[in-house]
């Protein structure tokens, strides 16, 4: 058998397989080498193939498909530094959990470290920022070696779809001539195991009864108890966790991106503006905890991470079902590792309803004295970035995706984005909390979910510009609200600020960029809006425009510094009165 039928009945084999095990779409980012896996992936009927030239956009927008759909999605490029282009995007999965099967073609072992081009050391090349790394043989046609290429693909899809789900790397080093044969008409034609040739069964973690019996000792009767829910992805946690606060009753302090300050459920033990309000040392002390229960990612308030690091002595229960050690601050008394859901419900039984709400009242009573002042947002008559984020909840249209920047966009979330019934999702990048890459991954999720609405900042924005093209080749739809203060606001909120000399140089880093032509280029519709009227109506006729949207908001740095901390003591002095009181 020739090299051609044996790179062909590999290839084929493995691809295949790859379909049958639930992968649905793969992203390939053009080369050489890794021209026979692109040509046979394009061949299959079941695959939805994107291109996307630069391979660090293109393995975020892989991201945002993933992150949108809960399903592992594939990666392929070239030899070189292509995939060394990957990384930002494979850290960024790792960390938040989201699977992808990453696919690096290779120069064959005879080609490697003696001076051949476009070869670098690709063997464990995203260290343990992967799950699981294969170096795959070089194709053979041979009945083992078809079966070698089928379980590892399906080894693969399993490994990065069981919790906690992540990245996995298998490298193929392909031998010259690369063009597989692709007239053959058995090409997906499995000559065994046709509906796939090994099934991986995974479950949850779960607790025994013993053990929930030990965890659920003692909450019952805890007299000032909290609940944290920082970022998590799970459809049906909202309503398992609010049915565990109400047999406890224990507030819900709810993280944007907890997926449970928007959704048709009940929000009566709902807590939204600690991030504020946790700022007020009379209220820390009011609502000091004697047991914490936590489930998800770290959040993204700063003020609620010092709480709770502060309460060292509460008993602090952290729930994580996917095994890992979400401590930073090291606190945890209990790492529960049990599904979250399974958790919430399983836990039932052994509680008894608690008739304590004194607690529960007194964050109920800050919560929505901060609310009420936070809403004097709205008297601000100039653009300004909290408000913004205080009108969205009440303009997105509902059922709606909501994918924010990092840096100050998802503080002010925290801060403005309060509980609505809206069921609008919201997502972010907050595994390394890094800003590249968010357009892509934006564009990725809103292939899968719309409508979507992306906001972010010009840095954010900027860093990412190449990653607009998507939607300019496959038509999808993405609303971006670019909030452009010219350089990196969040600095202005630090210690750094208070040093002047060299702060723009280092850290302001105002870029005075005319956005407009780069929308111009990828055929987005562009907006510069002047004012609120303007952004209303500008943001209504969105509603009923495709393909890509950018309505920039215009904004000052210093006086978004000075609308915030007026607010916060604001809000802190009603609440210190409300305590005194």
């Amino acid at each position: 058998m020739n090299h051609q039928e044996a790179l062909t009945s590999y290839i084929a084999a493995f691809v295949a397989e790859m379909a049958k095990s639930g992968v649905e779409h793969v992203v390939v980012s053009p080369g050489s080498r890794s021209t026979p896996m692109a040509m046979v992936m394009a061949e299959h009927p079941e695959l939805r193939v994107h291109i996307h030239v630069d391979e660090r956009s293109a393995a975020f927008f892989a991201l945002g498909i993933a992150k949108a759909s809960h399903k592992p999605v594939a990666l392929l490029c070239t030899s070189g530094t292509a995939a060394a282009n990957y990384y930002p995007a494979i850290v960024e999965a790792f960390y938040s959990r989201v699977p992808l099967i990453v696919i690096t073609a290779d120069r064959p072992h005879e080609l490697r470290d003696v001076g051949a081009p476009q070869a670098i050391d690709q063997i464990h090349l995203y260290g343990k920022n992967v799950k699981w790394f294969v170096e795959m043989s070089p194709p053979e046609d041979t009945a083992e070696m078809l079966r070698y290429a089928r379980t590892v693909c399906a080894r693969a899809q399993a490994m990065a779809q069981r919790s906690p789900a992540g990245p996995v790397h298998l490298n193929f080093p392909f031998r010259e001539p690369l063009v597989p044969d692709l007239d053959r008409e058995d090409l997906f034609e499995l000559s065994e195991r046709r509906d796939g040739f090994v099934s991986v069964q995974t479950g949850q973690l779960c607790l025994q009864e013993k053990e929930l019996k030990q965890v659920a000792g003692g909450l019952p009767q805890a007299a000032k108890g909290i609940i944290v829910c920082g970022p998590i992805e799970k459809p049906d946690f909202p309503e398992a966790v609010i049915q565990l606060a109400k047999k406890l009753n224990f507030p819900i302090l709810a993280d944007p991106l907890s997926q449970i300050r928007s959704g048709i459920h009940e929000g009566s033990h709902v807590i939204d503006a600690y991030d504020t309000f946790l700022k007020n040392e009379d209220a820390q002390k009011a609502l000091k905890p004697d047991v914490i229960i936590r489930f998800g990612a770290m959040p993204v308030s700063k003020p609620l991470m010092i709480f709770m690091k502060e309460n060292s002595t509460a008993r602090q229960v952290i729930v994580d079902g996917g095994g890992g050690w979400r401590d930073p601050a090291l606190l945890s008394a209990e790492m529960v590792h049990c599904d979250e859901i399974q958790f919430c419900k399983s836990v039932l039984p052994y509680l008894d309803h608690s008739e304590n709400n004194k607690y529960l009242t007194l964050w109920k009573e800050i919560n929505d004295l901060t609310r009420r002042r936070l809403a004097d947002i709205n008297n601000i008559e100039e653009l300004s970035e909290g408000k913004l984020f205080y009108q969205l909840a009440e303009m997105l249209p509902e059922g709606s995706t909501l994918f924010v920047g990092n840096s100050m966009p998802i503080r002010d979330l925290d801060t403005f984005f309060h509980f609505n019934q809206k069921g609008i999702r919201v997502m972010a990048n907050r595994g390394a909390n890094g800003i590249d890459g968010t357009v892509s991954t934006a564009l990725g999720a809103a292939a899968f979910s719309q409508p979507l609405y992306l906001v972010l900042g010009d840095l954010t924005f900027f860093h990412d510009l190449n990653g607009l093209i998507a939607s300019k080749l496959y038509g999808i739809d993405l609303t971006i609200l670019l909030i452009n203060n010219n350089g990196g606001g969040i600095f202005s909120f630090l210690p750094q600020a208070n040093h002047p000399k060299n702060f723009e140089k280092l850290f302001g880093t105002p870029l005075d960029l005319d956005f407009r032509h780069a929308i111009k280029m990828y055929g987005g519709h562009y907006d510069l809006i002047s004012d609120w009227g303007h952004f209303i109506s500008s943001f209504k006729q969105s509603l009923n425009t495709n393909g890509l949207k950018v309505m920039e908001l215009t904004t000052n740095r210093d006086k978004n510094v000075t609308e915030h901390r007026e607010l916060w003591e604001s809000v802190s002095r009603e609440i210190s009165r409300l305590l005194e009181g």
